[in-house]
């Protein structure tokens, strides 16, 4: 990882430079020891071999305006001036190693400020992304996953566009990485870290499944017995095909959040949104749709970023001026442990 000093100069001068265009500051949330042990990691010391995945879908800034339709957010909180530098914000609070993003349109805007600590990355655009047919659009989005060369090593990567099960391609795509730890206790060992963004709308369950039963094979024949990270938007809330198909995996996945349960279920939430309808109302939305899925028999899950309650959100829900995304960002740090 970049030295402290370094990270704490950019981070600061992100924070002065959002403050200047809206004074509501970014709500940050800390993180929750798995084995209960006191402590605080909020500023992580990646010195005991844990590495942190961010999972975090943006919100594209060519959609946020136009066709996502968030009603109840204020315009000013939308505007890219803005919402720039709190999505930059909220990135360099919780310092991950691995950064898997969907609903990006500005990677390189992202990539130049991550390369100042040390970063690489790589995107993968939507064959067709509805971006493109918005009036000022910034590029096509897509998914970018980020890397911290002091920790880690590209070895491979894969973009991937998701076929249904007649072998034709969708419009949603993944990245597949094969890293190599080179730093602290784990160093020489080897992971696949993966992120995706499956189809939106209830209506399209039978695509997701097909999306995910192909992406599960995918990883099967990539991934072969190494460790394996998959993050996503899967649009699909916690009892559809999709997400069983990952938990009931021979590639013996784990969902990460489910470990704040004692009952062992998803969060209650990871996106809180209000839209206008085409009648003229609004439809509120609020499920758990975003995953960290891990090998449980290879790594161990240390802590996870902690998440707010609905009422926290309310009334204005996601985005707003303090949540730059309709999206809350998940995190985990992982131990390997093979």
């Amino acid at each position: 990882m970049s030295s402290t000093s370094a990270w704490s100069r950019l981070l600061n001068k992100v924070r002065e430079s959002s403050k200047t265009l809206n004074p509501a500051p970014l709500l940050v949330r800390g993180f929750t020891n798995i084995d209960q042990s006191p402590g605080d990691y909020q500023q992580p010391d990646f010195s005991d071999g844990n590495i942190r995945i961010m999972q975090w879908n943006l919100l594209a800034q060519g959609l946020c305006q136009t066709s996502d339709g968030f009603i109840l957010c204020p315009t000013g909180a939308l505007n890219w001036d803005f919402r720039q530098y709190h999505l930059l914000e909220e990135l360099l609070t919780y310092q991950a190693s691995i950064y898997c993003l969907q609903e990006v349109d500005h990677f390189d805007y992202i990539k130049s400020t991550l390369n100042q600590l040390g970063y690489d990355g790589i995107f993968h655009p939507k064959p067709d992304s509805p971006c493109l047919y918005q009036p000022d659009n910034y590029g096509p989005d897509g998914c970018a996953i980020f890397w911290s060369k002091a920790q880690l090593e590209l070895v491979s990567h894969n973009n991937l566009v998701l076929r249904r099960l007649c072998g034709t391609e969708s419009n949603q795509v993944a990245i597949i990485c094969q890293f190599k730890v080179v730093s602290g206790p784990s160093a020489g060992k080897e992971f696949v870290c993966v992120t995706t963004h499956l189809k939106a709308k209830k209506h399209h369950a039978e695509l997701r499944s097909q999306q995910g039963l192909y992406l599960e094979q995918t990883l099967r024949e990539k991934a072969r017995d190494l460790p394996l990270v998959v993050c996503g938007d899967f649009n699909a809330d916690p009892d559809e095909t999709v997400v069983e198909v990952m938990k009931k995996s021979q590639l013996n996945l784990l969902s990460a959040y489910t470990l704040l349960s004692s009952s062992g279920q998803e969060p209650p939430l990871t996106t809180c949104k209000v839209r206008g309808s085409k009648k003229g109302g609004q439809e509120e939305s609020v499920h758990t749709i975003d995953y960290l899925f891990f090998s449980k028999d290879k790594f161990q899950c240390v802590r996870l970023l902690e998440m707010p309650l609905e009422e926290q959100l309310r009334p204005n829900f996601l985005p707003s001026y303090a949540y730059p995304s309709d999206h809350l960002s998940l995190a985990a740090d992982l131990k390997l442990i093979v």
